[in-house]
């Protein structure tokens, strides 16, 4: 067994998508400590030490379960990742030469304050799949408590602070068991446990203390699994004969998808957060902004319209917010646009260039007098009446609305057993049947009613009333 997978070329496609996975939420716009979504962080993939984790709903392991088809003499590679949450402290520095703790050191391009960074840490090996046959593999890995200190100086090299980073000390262990299955085919079913085997526990009147569990956590875990010789299946797409090998698979807090090059099936992404087969970072985006790839133009834009104070509070936070903001000051136009949109449905199937109908004549073209669209043209049939239990309910008819589970959204929910005027019966294309109601009691009523701007719900969503 080797410890040795950084340079693994396999990984690097993935590894892209992983340091998304491992920093998702790891620093929210506006990147500022004092920000309220950036005081309860630490969401994905969180292993608590097991003596907090269940008194709190929180897990202290994860499970990945998935079927291979390793060749002869395969050779499997693992890389488990995950955050190691270090409190960083600021102190200010005295007169006399002593520092003391500070909310706040100001600094002229930033603010320096107390934070929680995320070291990354590893824990790497391969080794043959023959080995991991029987009882399996347990790999034990320990990373000790650990400070350190940082003077913060000022333009002219004067010590004007420090910063204290303390690590606690994390323990855990990763296990590795295959067992092949029985069928016309040689697949295993490859199971990978990762957990948090800290001693740590709460101290009296400590119980609710996540801050205190935190440091002693494995955050934002995940797994890159690669095979040099072999294959992993699909757990979304699996071919038609291991569909029930791959529903007997059981994945707990964490999701197994292809993550190699397209067409390829060797490299194995294993999240917190679930994803297709051969997740990619769009090619659009010139760096992290950890909050989601697929909103970097107006994160970019936000960030940069930032007031300097704020800019200055976000370069102090952490050093990764730091680089958000340099990076949206320092895009140049032709970037930005590239982050505008881009089409990827659209792709070339046979090869050949389609050919273009010819342009008819004009006077060959049919127009009709009425847009297919004006609803005035449509003939709709005429509002009436419509039976409710019975009764007739049409415009003017008193309801009372009881909206069903079947279509209702929240707002329908909150008009549950209120009482309505119906205002007019409405025909779709399809058929259907809806009643337009303003809501008794509604001060915005005459308003709705004037601006045609009613609620609607259909004819086995209400109970007809008595009319006054």
């Amino acid at each position: 067994m080797t410890a040795t997978t950084a340079a693994d070329p396999r990984f690097g496609a993935a590894r892209q998508v992983a340091d998304a996975v491992l920093l998702e939420g790891y620093v929210l716009y506006p990147y500022r400590a004092s920000a309220a979504k950036n005081r309860l962080r630490w969401q994905f993939g969180v292993l608590v030490p097991p003596a907090w984790g269940p008194a709190h709903d929180e897990h202290s392991c994860q499970q990945t379960e998935l079927l291979m088809e390793p060749k002869a003499d395969a050779t499997l590679t693992v890389e488990l990742r995950f955050l190691h949450a270090q409190r960083r402290t600021v102190l200010r520095a005295l007169e006399d030469g002593t520092f003391t703790a500070t909310e706040e050191l100001h600094l002229p391009d930033r603010v320096l304050v107390p934070w929680d960074e995320g070291a990354e840490e590893r824990v790497e090996l391969r080794l043959p799949v023959t080995e991991l046959t029987g009882h399996g593999t347990a790999v034990p890995f320990r990373r000790p408590a650990r400070e350190a200190t940082e003077d913060v100086t000022d333009a002219d090299g004067r010590t004007v602070g420090r910063l204290v980073r303390r690590t606690e000390e994390i323990e855990g262990v990763l296990r590795l068991r295959a067992v092949e299955l029985e069928g016309a085919y040689r697949v295993f079913r490859l199971t990978a446990v990762v957990e948090n085997t800290s001693p740590w526990a709460p101290a009296d009147g400590g119980a609710d203390d996540r801050e205190a569990a935190l440091p002693r956590s494995l955050v934002a875990a995940h797994l890159l699994l690669g095979l040099d010789s072999g294959s992993f299946l699909s757990m979304t797409d699996p071919p038609e004969w291991a569909r029930p090998a791959v529903a007997a698979c059981v994945n707990r807090h964490t999701w197994p998808v292809l993550a190699g090059a397209d067409g390829r099936a060797d490299v194995v992404l294993s999240s917190p957060i679930i994803l297709e087969d051969h997740p990619a970072i769009a090619p659009e985006s010139a760096g992290a902004m950890y909050d989601a790839t697929e909103i970097d133009e107006i994160l970019a834009l936000r960030t940069a319209a930032l007031t300097e104070q704020e800019k200055r509070e976000a370069r102090g936070t952490d050093p990764r917010a730091a680089a958000v903001v340099d990076l949206a000051d320092s895009l140049p136009p032709e970037v930005l646009e590239r982050l505008h949109g881009a089409v990827r449905s659209l792709r070339e199937v046979t090869g050949e260039v389609p050919t273009l109908p010819e342009i008819p004549a004009e006077e060959a073209v049919f127009r009709p007098d009425t847009p297919w669209w004006d609803p005035a043209g449509a003939a709709a049939p005429e509002p009436g009446p419509v039976s409710v239990d019975g009764v007739p309910v049409g415009p003017g008819s008193r309801v009372r609305l009881r909206p069903g589970a079947r279509r209702t959204d929240a707002q329908d929910l909150f008009l549950h057993g209120r009482s309505a005027h119906v205002e007019a019966v409405l025909h779709d294309v399809d058929g259907g049947v809806h009643l337009a109601v303003t809501v008794e009691d509604d001060p915005g009523a005459d308003i709705r009613r004037e601006q045609g701007r009613f609620l609607y719900f259909q004819p086995d969503e209400v109970t007809p009333l008595e009319d006054e």
